[in-house]
């Protein structure tokens, strides 16, 4: 059974107001040691928000935080040499070689010289920076950049790992390495609360979350949050699909219908019977298509929990 011992966050009732704006909204969240969290949700959810309170960065207008034992934002200070914080933004130096960024990011957080020079070899060695020590960080690519910018994150080693949107800006198999490096991470003991817009990226995480408008509307492993939609996504095959299409958006129930090469992804209500209702409607307009149930996926299961709530704010408009 999990004790408040086995997490490395958690957070009740937190809430931030600036003004009459609910930025995060009553939100608990409960992140277990050495596991990969994924944060998702649509811009302006809160996501940077809930980042920030958590860090100790921003106070909460209201509720509880507690991070690695400590209470947040009373014991910050306390807290902030046993964080590392990223975001999607390169904020090294770039006027600096690599090493230079790196050393200056170790003085920073008050490693002696002697140990801040074998951590430093040792994160070079670990980000593939051997052969450029001395270049310049302006002068690499996205890639590059990126990668320096996890290794300053972590020169002090620390428990707990927050990442703001880390790879929006660079390739996928930039973003593959960069996975790869988190997992290493966690498998020695980190924590790491990552932010992401990818659906690929969340589907790698132990566990995520979904904030919308502020508010936290799915939480859990992405088997259990795929599972909670079996019998809601259908496969639709069909010779006219954009007409397809614009057929099943008119029927009841229907939350969802994205084309995805010549097939469209359905998602539906939780209300049952929804293949044979929809195959009837193709066929009573004409439309010769197939209708097959599909596993659900983590984008499934991302507009299920985001456009539910903004057809619940529809109808009470």
């Amino acid at each position: 059974m999990n004790t408040a011992a086995d997490d490395a966050i958690r957070a009740r009732g937190l809430t931030k107001q600036f003004g009459s704006l609910v930025a995060v909204d009553h939100v608990d969240l409960t992140v277990p040691k050495a596991h990969v969290y994924g944060f998702l949700g649509p811009n302006g959810s809160g996501k940077t928000t809930t980042i920030r309170m958590l860090c100790g960065l921003l106070a909460p207008t209201s509720g509880d935080i507690e991070v690695l034992g400590l209470r947040i934002p009373e014991q910050s200070e306390a807290l902030l040499r046993r964080i590392g914080y990223m975001t999607q933004k390169f904020s090294l130096f770039e006027d600096l070689s690599v090493r230079e960024n790196l050393e200056f990011l170790a003085a920073v957080q008050d490693i002696p010289k002697a140990r801040a020079a074998r951590r430093i070899d040792e994160v070079v060695q670990r980000y593939h920076f051997e052969d450029r020590q001395k270049q310049l960080a302006g002068t690499m690519s996205g890639g590059q950049k990126q990668r320096l910018a996890l290794a300053g994150a972590v020169i002090h080693e620390p428990e707990l790992l927050f990442l703001d949107e880390p790879t929006s800006a660079v390739d996928p198999e930039s973003r593959r390495d960069f996975w790869e490096k988190l997992f290493e991470l966690a498998d020695a003991g980190t924590t790491i609360l990552v932010s992401t817009h990818y659906m690929d990226e969340a589907e790698r995480c132990h566990r995520i979350a979904i904030l919308d408008q502020g508010a936290l509307v799915a939480d859990g492993t992405p088997a259990q949050l795929t599972g909670e939609l079996d019998g809601r996504t259908l496969l639709v095959t069909a010779a006219q699909p954009r007409r397809a299409q614009a057929l099943l958006l008119q029927q009841d129930g229907v939350i969802s219908v994205a084309q995805i090469g010549n097939t469209l992804r359905v998602l539906t209500e939780a209300d049952g019977g929804a293949a044979a209702r929809l195959h009837s409607a193709l066929s009573d307009a004409g439309v010769q298509g197939g209708v097959s149930p599909v596993h659900a996926n983590l984008e499934d299961v991302f507009v299920a929990a985001t456009r539910g709530r903004e057809d619940a704010r529809a109808h009470a408009a």
